[in-house]
């Protein structure tokens, strides 16, 4: 029956769809072709056999997206929240959620470099050529972590021509943005370079009224970037790149909800300010050799990364709270310092186009170094951190040092069995070696870990604007240590989670192109799903693992040119998960999992148009409406639908442009994030509030 309905919703957005089709007789232009790097070489877009989402600079800049959070929730079927510190994330893609402390859902890869830490995947998104966002378990090709999809972020190369750009934007609550590039030759044809920068600051919107502060200001995120590209020989290209981002902003404002609705919506009362600071250190080297038959690709990565992060524990104040936490605890306050270094090798060969048969080999290897100390104190003053660091003042602590070696080797090869048909096989292999120490007792655990991700998909071309794919895939996502000292019943060691997706799809293109219109249907089985909580035992942060989950959906997008300058778009998504066995956690069969949304729709245009003396009006729209969200395992939460509209209009005159801009448009209030009493180890829910409505101008200048 659920199959049923999918297939019969699919069928009516796409007969309504299709019943534009008289729009399109006149010659209106084409919809821009976009090539992708999906599969590590270059490919129409429309070729590609599995449901891929591209944003080029033009789409970006139409749309004012900014970050990774913004475009990631502007595709069906997945949701990007940011709650806790600065740069903490919660993504979720087809049914399958980011936790905190472990690897994400979705890899996430810049100029080739695996992001391997949460802390890593909300990034601002600026001098960007490319974002493309793959649906659906991508191991054959992406390895760990790869489980729910992939994002794949591509920047600008330097120029052979002298190039410059300013972007300029100012919001409410003193929001400011200033992104700047230049690029050019330093030696013609021969060395090129490019320098870029993203400088932002905030004084926030999200009101504590206990301290009468805003809570979610940004002292200060900036970041910079220089990069080399060089071409010593006609077939050999180096790039090299480097990037620092500097960062202090506010953090841990959760709201208490004493009466456990998360549609009741509450103002921060914490008598803590809670901030985040820290830094980002990113280096790469890539080399390409064109050896004729095929291209050679070597990407070396490094990041060295630095979160530390103060708040409250109880999330009150005295007044509202006099006995603090759990009744006898004064105010308390938390806090966690973060240190991360990630080295990373690929070294990849991609045969030439031309023929029947064209392959890929590979092997990949990365290394870990994670330090985390957790500690819970007395705040000393109220509303000081100083008690993290003052010996009698500590209450709890978790202090734990991780070691991850993962080494993988992969393929694929496509064959054209026929002038339309096309048989693709991929395979991956991952070996994980785990190790954490107790950094206060010396106590070491490990673990070694492997999993194949064979890949298989057939593929008909009707024609040059239509085709149909079947396609079995697979995931993985590695398992891990809970902090030492993890109280029972919970063991510390979590089972990496495994996932099998079974998928049917289409790709069209109708009217010379002036309407694109794709879909497709999944089943997934996930073995060992993993999902977080807090232990009030010991407030120590934890993941477990639910035996068995069943997902399931349809994905629909389709992007029309209408009349001249006008474009409309939209998608839809839906995501059924069924928890079919769980045996720690008994009592949740036949329940939704974690933040699982069960369909959401994202809709839009784009209108442009001349005004006259060089001058262009341009408009762009884009909603978003996200059905009932399920908070945790037991389904006793949930958030009512969700309707968001965002809107930007501006003039743009040869090199310039002037933009009016706003977000949550008819400022809606809500959770981005929600913890019920049961799963935050605390006496009442918290909720992370999402940001209001926030408006603004922007003044873009290219040279």
């Amino acid at each position: 029956m659920k199959l049923q309905k999918s297939i019969l919703l699919t069928s009516t957005v796409a007969s309504a769809l299709l019943s534009l089709a008289p729009a399109f007789a006149d010659d209106t232009g084409q919809i821009e072709t976009i090539t992708v790097t999906a599969e590590k070489r270059s490919e129409d877009i429309q070729k590609v056999p599995f449901q891929v989402t591209a944003f080029t600079p033009a789409e970006l800049a139409a749309s004012g997206v900014k970050n990774t959070q913004q475009v990631l929730n502007l595709v069906p079927n997945v949701n990007m929240a940011n709650s806790y510190t600065f740069l903490n994330s919660f993504i979720t893609i087809r049914g399958v959620s980011e936790i905190n402390n472990a690897d994400p859902p979705m890899a996430v890869v810049v100029d080739g470099v695996p992001q391997n830490n949460q802390k890593q995947l909300l990034m601002d998104l600026f001098d960007v050529d490319q974002v493309e966002v793959l649906m659906g378990p991508q191991g054959g090709l992406y390895g760990r972590n790869a489980i729910g999809g992939a994002m794949i972020i591509d920047t600008r190369k330097p120029t052979n021509e002298f190039a410059a750009d300013v972007d300029v934007t100012y919001g409410n609550g003193d929001a400011y943005q200033t992104m700047g590039s230049v690029s050019g030759p330093l030696i013609d044809d021969k060395l090129l370079f490019g320098v870029s920068a993203d400088l932002q600051g905030s004084g926030g919107l999200i009101k504590n009224t206990y301290l009468n502060q805003n809570v979610d200001s940004v002292n200060h995120d900036d970041t910079g970037r220089v990069r080399l590209l060089t071409y010593p020989t006609s077939w050999l290209t180096l790039d090299l790149k480097a990037s620092y981002n500097d960062f202090k902003a506010g953090a841990i404002w959760d709201s208490v909800v004493f009466s456990g609705n998360p549609n009741d919506i509450e103002p921060p009362i914490s008598d803590f300010r809670g901030f985040t600071d820290g830094n980002v250190t990113d280096t790469s080297f890539k080399f390409d050799a064109d050896l004729g038959f095929a291209t050679l690709t070597g990407i070396t990565g490094y990041t060295d990364l630095k979160e530390d992060n103060r708040g409250s524990l109880d999330f009150t104040n005295p007044i509202v709270n006099p006995g603090g936490l759990f009744g006898f605890l004064g105010p308390v306050g938390q806090g966690q310092n973060l240190t991360t270094s990630m080295t990373s090798q690929d070294v990849h060969l991609v045969s030439s186009d031309k023929g029947a048969f064209r392959w890929i080999v590979g092997a990949y290897y990365v290394h870990i170094d994670k330090s985390l100390l957790t500690r819970g104190y007395f705040e000393v003053p109220i509303g000081s951190p100083a008690g993290f660091d003052t010996p009698g003042d500590i209450i709890l602590e978790h202090n734990e040092h991780d070691n991850d070696n993962n080494l993988a080797i992969y393929g694929q090869a496509d064959y054209d069995i026929t002038k339309n048909l096309t048989i693709t096989g991929a395979f991956r292999y991952d070996m994980d070696s785990l190790e954490q120490t107790n950094a206060d007792g010396g106590a070491m655990v490990k673990a070694n870990e492997s999993s194949p991700e064979p890949k298989a998909t057939l593929t008909y071309h009707f024609d040059e604007d239509a085709l149909v794919y079947a396609t079995y895939s697979t995931g993985f996502r590695a398992g891990g240590f809970n902090a030492p000292g993890t109280a029972a019943p919970y063991p510390q060691y979590f089972q990496p989670e495994t996932l099998t997706n079974y998928e049917g799809g289409f790709k069209t293109s109708w009217f010379d192109q002036r309407l694109i219109v794709n879909g497709a249907y999944y089943y997934a089985v996930d073995d060992n799903f993993q999902f977080f909580f807090v232990n009030a035992a010991d407030a120590a942060q934890v993941i477990q693992n639910l035996n068995r989950v069943n997902i399931s959906g349809v994905e629909i997008n389709a992007q029309a040119i209408v009349s001249d300058g006008l474009q409309v778009f939209g998608g839809l998504g839906t995501t059924n998960t069924d928890i079919v066995s769980s045996t720690t956690f008994t009592g949740v069969d036949g329940n939704k999992t974690p933040k699982t949304i069960p369909w959401s729709l994202k809709a839009g245009f784009q209108y442009d148009r001349s005004l006259g003396h060089d001058l262009n009006g341009t408009i762009h729209v884009d909603y978003t409406h996200d059905d009932k969200e399920y908070w945790q395992i037991d389904n006793l939460d949930v958030q009512k639908p969700l309707d968001l509209l965002n809107a930007r209009a501006g003039v743009e005159y040869q090199n310039w442009g002037f933009y009016l801009w706003a977000k949550n448009l008819t400022d809606q209030k809500y959770y981005e994030d929600y913890n019920p009493s049961k799963y935050s180890g605390l006496p009442y829910d918290l909720g992370s509030l999402a940001e209001p409505r926030t408006y603004g101008i922007e003044v873009k200048v290219h040279f």
